[in-house]
Order: structure tokens, then C-alpha cells, then sequence
């Protein structure tokens, strides 16, 4: 795996702008300049009619400056379980702090730190419960397990300048994810590992299956499945689906071992193999990359397409679901957290889907179509098609 070296595909000749796109653009410099005006700032805020905006936008602004307490105060809470201790009711800051390192007075900060940011809530007598966001974590055990993963990811944070020209593998996040036994990773890593795969690939599975079930395939062959967490969703979600789980030969041992206890080994058989090095193994009428193609450069990911279309027969389907950048209109979920956390990762990115789409035709697919997705924070699925002829 590589940090990009290679631009990619070049998009559409782009128009000189139009006379009312170049009016925009001038429209827009003179807000931005007016906002960035301190004087401006405070007539906006002293004035009724400015003033709901004005805060609005201060606020957010806070919030940008002070997302970093606030992960740690939600770090914090998972980290003590208070979350699965106040399911049960309401408790006051002396009965949450028992069997904790904090005293009464130390959980009452902290339970207030998490009641402003919808973790708890203030109960009267001076109990705290559970608030919306603590309540859905309960509900998201996937949350819970990236949240514990999370302090490697800040470490590497420490210095984000430096972390866009960080060298391979150099990272924390990057040594975490070498496959377990590949670089001598110890068990403790490698439980954590496996926790947070098959916490967080249960989130994707949902998603993918929810916006393209696999009512109509066959035999689905689960690319760079890891120890199967998508395909075993996708076996249980689909009677009569049969499954191929294709990874390194160490990876596919723990997918074996994991079939057998998911009680499907009967509709299950597994790959050995490098999809960068070997051919993949024939029989699937369709292919699934779950969260493959964004961890790698974009030669690799061409020599994966090309790998895919060689395996399909006529007709047969490729499923891509992972993050994907919003290109023009950059998300949150796709641009700004896993822009860096691929960059922790010092390889891959995430793509646009008119990136996925232009390197999928050029690697010979067809019909390939971004999904409606229900939660596109999650994942974002692409289904294309080998030519019938």
C-alpha cells in the first residue's frame, strides 16, 4: 500500500467560468471579507436581525475549536461504561464514580461535561441518565469500539502538518492495521483488531445490504474479506446465497475458523491469495470490495478492478461499498475524517464516486451507478456490471 504518486483519472475538460459564475465568485469574496471584518462581527452580533446568524456561525466555530474536548469527554465515558451503567436508570455523581478512578466531585465534572453534549442528561436530585447520543451509542456498538481505537488516531494527529508527509507505515494507525502476524503484531493488537473489524464492518454490512440486497446472486465472492464479517451478514440476510471470502492465506484461516462457528461452512469456501499478485478464483457471479479500493494508490486499485473483471463471468456484478469523498461538495464523513485517517494510515484515499465510476469503465464495467444511501456517513455504494459480451 501507497500514498498516492499518480494523479487520477483527469476529470471532464472543465468551462471557463460564465458571467454570472464569475458574479458569484465576486459576491462570495465580498461576504467572506465583510464576515472576516471584527468590526462587522460585532455590529452583526448587536444588531436583532443579524444576531441569531452571527451566533449561529460563533458557534460553530467554538465547536471547531473545541472538538477535540469534546471526543475526550465522550472518550471518557466509554471508557468507564457509564453509558451501560446508567441503562438501567438515573444514579447520582457518588454512586457513578464507585469502582471508577474519580471521585464524587471529578464524575460531576465530567457528567456535566457529557449532559452538554447530549451523552446524559441532568435528572432531578442531581442524577445523571442517559441522553440521546449515549442512548445511540448503546444501539451503535461500532461507535463504541472506534472511539476505543481512536487515542492512536490523535497521537498521530499530534502533528498534522507532519502527518500529510509521513512516511509509509511510519504511523501508529498504520502499524495497526499490518494484518496480524504479518509484522509480529502481539495478541493485545490483535484482539483489538479483530473487536473493531467486526464491530465496524457489521455497520457497513447493514448499510450495503440495506441499499443492495443480494436477492438475485448467486455466489458472492467477498475480495479482501478479511475473516468474512460482510460475507457471514450477507450469507445470514440471503437464503440459498452461496460465498467465496478471498484474502492473504493467514487472513483466510481466521475466515475458515470463523465460518465454521458462524455455523456457515456448509454455503462458505475460502481463497488464499494477493488480489495485487494473483488471480482470483472463478465461480461468482458477483464481487464485493468492502472498504478495499480507499486503502490503496490508484495503480493497485486498477490492477484490483482489472483482477475483478478477469474473475466475473458476462453479466456479472462488482459491488463497491466504502467512504467516498464528496469531490465538489465535500463531506465531513468522507473529506475531512477519512482524508485523515487514510493519511494516519499513509496509504490510499477516499475517492468521489465520479472517480469510482470513471476508473471502473476504464477497467471495462459498465452500468456503473451510485446507490441512494440511507446513512451515506456510513458507507456509500457503487454496482457495476462486466459486458454481457
Amino acid at each position: 500500500m501507497r500514498w498516492p504518486e499518480v494523479t487520477l483519472p483527469a476529470d471532464p475538460p472543465m468551462r471557463q467560468p460564465g458571467v454570472l459564475s464569475r458574479l458569484a465568485d465576486r459576491l462570495r469574496r465580498w461576504r467572506d471579507g465583510l464576515i472576516a471584518d471584527p468590526g462587522f462581527q460585532a455590529r452583526a452580533t448587536a444588531f436583532p436581525l443579524t444576531r441569531g446568524i452571527a451566533n449561529r456561525q460563533g458557534a460553530a466555530l467554538y465547536d471547531l475549536v473545541a472538538g477535540f474536548v469534546y471526543s475526550q469527554v465522550l472518550l471518557a465515558c466509554v471508557e468507564l461504561d457509564l453509558f451501560r451503567r446508567l441503562r438501567a436508570g438515573p444514579l447520582d455523581a457518588q454512586t457513578l464514580a464507585r469502582g471508577t478512578p474519580l471521585d464524587a466531585e471529578r464524575m460531576a465534572r465530567l457528567a456535566q461535561a457529557a449532559a452538554a453534549l447530549d451523552l446524559m442528561r441532568v435528572r432531578p436530585g442531581g442524577r445523571y441518565g442517559l441522553g440521546p447520543l449515549g442512548a445511540a451509542l448503546l444501539g451503535a456498538p461500532g461507535v463504541e469500539e472506534m472511539v476505543r481505537h481512536h487515542p492512536m488516531f490523535y497521537r498521530d494527529l499530534a502533528d498534522p502538518l507532519a502527518l500529510f508527509t509521513a512516511p509509509r507505515d511510519s504511523t501508529e494507525i498504520a502499524r495497526f492495521w499490518s494484518y496480524v502476524g504479518e509484522r509480529g503484531v502481539g495478541h493485545e493488537d490483535a484482539a483489538a483488531y479483530s473487536r473493531l473489524m467486526a464491530a465496524s464492518q457489521a455497520m457497513v454490512a447493514a448499510e450495503t445490504l440495506a441499499v443492495h440486497p443480494m436477492r438475485d446472486v448467486s455466489v458472492l465472492m467477498d475480495v479482501g474479506g478479511g475473516e468474512g464479517a460482510f460475507l457471514s451478514a450477507a450469507l445470514r440476510a440471503t437464503p440459498g446465497l452461496r460465498g467465496i471470502v478471498f484474502d492473504l492465506p493467514p487472513v483466510v484461516a481466521r475466515a475458515r475458523a470463523a465460518m465454521d462457528l458462524a455455523g456457515l461452512s456448509d454455503r462458505t469456501r475460502v481463497a488464499g491469495g494477493s488480489f495485487l499478485e494473483d488471480p482470483l478464483p472463478d465461480g461468482a457471479d458477483a464481487v464485493s470490495l468492502v472498504r478495499v479500493l480507499y486503502d490503496h494508490d490508484t495503480p493497485s486499485v486498477r490492477r484490483i478492478l482489472a483482477a475483478c473483471l478477469a474473475a466475473l463471468p458476462p453479466g456479472g456484478r462488482l459491488i463497491l461499498s466504502e467512504p467516498m469523498s464528496g469531490g465538489d461538495h465535500p463531506t465531513r464523513a468522507g473529506d475531512a475524517y477519512f482524508g485523515l485517517y487514510t493519511a494516519a494510515m499513509t496509504s490510499g484515499q477516499p475517492r468521489s464516486a465520479e472517480t469510482h465510476i470513471a476508473l471502473l469503465r476504464e477497467a471495462g464495467f459498465s452500468e456503473a451507478r451510485l446507490l441512494s444511501a440511507r446513512q451515506p456517513f456510513i458507507t456509500r455504494v457503487i454496482v457495476a456490471r462486466r459486458p454481457a459480451r
